[in-house]
């Protein structure tokens, strides 16, 4: 079968190298339960939402059929496109013919409204065809162009929508007629196309997309962006990228562009871009990124705060930030061989990515806050999940990451092969490299992760196992030793645990991650959450959510002892959530006097002894939308 790979596939200088996106299934666990739940509910939601919110009838109208208003955002377009994107994959993953003609039928539309000359935006278009490329500090045009390249060459592997890479290409090559050789130097205030013509480079081998790609980034920190009102760090315009040191301004916008740079560097060898983006990377994960990993601490511009500015009831963490971080994490991941990318991913994806989409895959949340108060009056962007918004970027970007979620699984070397996220399932290696992996666990409930070859190449090769950084102790248990003997798992500086041998058909490697619960302690600088504590297990951040907690116990009145003992309650169906992991644990009630002002003379004193109940994050607001809290203060 003809290897179909996935979203981000770069040059030979990348040190890993993703395998066939079809080529990992997964059969199990919470990622298959999102897949399933993708397939059924979230993209068959997202396909009605393109006609009911405009993207679809817009770019009718800019293609001459019908006259109705212009429904949306500027950007509307780019629902449509990740819409694509995630059908696209889908199709990999489970082929469903609904797929492919509706693809068939949005390129047919596309065709029809694109210009001659190859520009494409329904907005400019219908409504401001006299400013085209004139109000590039807040019109995203480049932003939808960007999205509709990767949904072309999504498509274009996934083996659908025919037209739609030809539409695509029209269009890229319209930008760089424009932007590359047409003496034009705007830049689009939102980035996100320079990753995007990075790929389609990489599909086609046209370079001048990768040479757009490279001027565009470049050209930050000139001036050269218009000031949108909200001033040059929203739009990363402050400094050139070279020059930055921390992520600023807009978070999703920074976090799209660092995915472009380092794709740039991928296919340029340019590592001057490669440092300045690790360089970012490490102050942003040592001041800038929320226990679940989110990013975004202000709700004014959607933006990045300052050095530990990270307000757990005011958090943005936007899941289009969680969904691009990812996007940046695994880029670096591919061009450094280093688990601290992958352990992110994990993060990221369980925690912050996670909590984004209700259990049933219908309700989404655009900001993923780390504490909600009974009494929350502002708008439902923060109160509960819900099933579609004005401004939707996030759930079909939540789709196109969900369906493509094998991609990010494992990778390949000339020497073997490397797991990053467990999951039960199969690996295959692909074209050139028969080895297959069969991986059984009940990750991240359990930290067993079972590992056999099931399909092994002549010779000696590698496997590496990712082991994460909150693991205290991991055994490996290994066929070939002498029954029940296990050895420490010991990683590398890279984060992996490696063996390399000549494999035989039905060894296994038993790898077991310490899943024992913990307390984790905010950073002294963290002003928001200095004195607080929170609760750990594995990959998943937990918080006490008042549904849990008993008849008279009030969330907000808990502080917890940093020796209170830590107890596992697994749950087979928990209403409402479905299969989890509870962690209950000795609380103090502390007793807080109404009335007057909230301040006394004397430390509030703790009351009585309580059973506080935790659950996953990401599992949180699935019932009765009261109270939550990630951080409590210690007792």
């Amino acid at each position: 079968m003809e290897q179909i790979l996935g979203p981000a596939v770069p040059s030979s200088r990348a040190v890993l190298r993703p395998i066939g996106i079809q080529d990992v299934v997964i059969t199990g666990g919470p990622l298959a339960r999102w897949q399933r739940i993708n397939h059924e509910a979230s993209i068959p939601l997202g396909l009605e939402q393109m006609e009911r919110s405009g993207a679809l009838p817009n770019l009718r109208r800019a293609g001459g059929e019908g006259d109705g208003p212009f429904q949306g955002y500027r950007f509307q377009d780019s629902d449509l496109y990740k819409q694509l994107e995630a059908i696209a994959w889908e199709h990999v993953r489970a082929p469903q013919p609904l797929y492919a003609e509706f693809a068939e039928q949005a390129a047919a539309v596309l065709e029809r409204a694109q210009r001659p000359d190859g520009y494409l935006n329904s907005h400019y278009q219908v409504v401001k065809p006299d400013k085209i490329y004139a109000e590039l500090e807040y019109s995203h045009e480049m932003y939808c162009a960007g999205h509709l390249l990767q949904a072309a060459v999504a498509a274009a592997r996934a083996g659908i929508g025919d037209g739609l890479l030809a539409v695509a290409r029209r269009l890229a090559g319209h930008l760089v007629e424009v932007f590359l050789t047409g003496g034009n130097d705007g830049i689009d205030g939102h980035a996100e196309v320079e990753t995007a013509l990075v790929e389609l480079y990489r599909l086609t081998g046209e370079r001048t997309y990768l040479e757009l790609a490279g001027n565009l980034i470049d050209s930050r920190g000139k001036g050269l962006i218009a000031d949108s009102g909200m001033g040059m760090l929203y739009a990363q315009d402050h400094l050139p990228v070279r020059d930055a040191d921390t992520p600023v301004g807009h978070a999703v916008r920074q976090l799209y562009l660092e995915s472009g740079i380092v794709d740039v560097y991928l296919e340029t060898g340019d590592e001057s871009l490669l440092e300045c983006s690790v360089r970012r990377w490490e102050d942003m994960v040592a001041t800038k990124t929320y226990i679940t990993g989110g990013n975004g601490s202000r709700h004014d511009g959607e933006a990045f705060g300052e050095r530990y500015e990270l307000p757990p009831d005011r958090a943005y963490s936007e899941s289009c930030a969680a969904i691009a971080g990812i996007h940046w994490n695994w880029r670096l991941l591919l061009a450094t061989g280093q688990g601290r990318y992958a352990d992110l991913i994990e993060r990221t994806l369980y925690n912050a990515f996670a909590a984004s989409t209700s259990a049933d895959g219908v309700r989404f949340f655009y900001v993923n806050p780390l504490q909600r108060r009974d009494d929350l009056v502002e708008d439902a962007y923060l109160g509960r999940r819900r099933e579609w918004f004005a401004c939707a970027c996030c759930p079909p970007n939540i789709m196109r990451l969900v369906a493509s979620l094998s991609g990010y699984v494992a990778t390949k070397t000339e020497s073997g092969l490397q797991v990053h996220q467990y999951v039960p399932g199969t690996v295959q290696a692909g074209e050139g490299a028969p080895a297959r992996l069969k991986i059984d666990t009940d990750y991240p409930w359990d930290g067993l992760i079972r590992v056999t070859v099931e399909e092994a190449p002549a010779g000696e090769w590698e496997l590496a196992l990712r082991i994460p950084a909150w693991s205290e102790s991991t055994l490996a248990g290994l066929s070939w030793d002498e029954p029940g003997d296990a050895r420490p798992a010991q990683p590398g500086e890279d984060g992996y645990f490696r063996i390399r041998r000549q494999w035989r058909h039905g060894e296994t490697v038993e790898l077991r991650l310490d899943l024992t619960p913990r307390h984790t302690y905010p950073h002294r600088r963290i002003d928001a959450v200095r004195g607080c504590v929170a609760i750990e297990r594995g990959p998943l951040v937990y918080c006490f959510e008042q549904a849990d907690q008993a008849r008279g116990v009030e969330v907000d009145d808990l502080a917890l002892s940093p020796g209170a003992r830590l107890r596992v309650v697994p749950v087979a169906n928990l209403e409402g959530v479905g299969r989890t992991v509870l962690i209950e644990t000795e609380a103090a009630a502390v007793d807080q006097p109404r009335g007057g002002l909230p301040y006394t003379s004397q430390p509030f004193a703790a009351g009585t002894l309580v059973t506080a109940t935790a659950v996953p994050y990401f599992q949180w607001d699935n019932r009765d939308g009261g109270t939550m809290r990630v951080w409590l203060p210690l007792a």
